[in-house]
């Protein structure tokens, strides 16, 4: 009976473990927005990248990349303000 069941649990699926569907990960607009602007500023692009940001804050409010956005744009509007 030992015998059987040692078996028949080395052919069973796995019951444990996490799926690849569990830690998939997929973009929200406002991030992938966020790269974007990211992207943009690292091509030198300042205004796509201040435009992008706006755009995530307008249309995504509530995202949290609404948060790194506005905060992106203070920080740039307080280096334009340093003499």
């Amino acid at each position: 009976m030992v015998l059987l069941l040692g078996i028949f649990s080395g052919h069973a699926p796995y019951q444990c473990g996490r799926s690849q569907e569990a830690t998939a990960h997929e973009e929200t607009p406002g991030e992938a927005l966020y790269h974007v602007a990211q992207k943009l500023r690292t091509q030198g692009d300042e205004q796509g990248y201040k435009t992008t940001l706006r755009y995530i804050v307008e249309r995504y409010p509530s995202s949290r990349f609404a948060v790194a956005a506005r905060d992106d744009l203070a920080e740039d509007a307080s280096y334009a303000d340093a003499p």
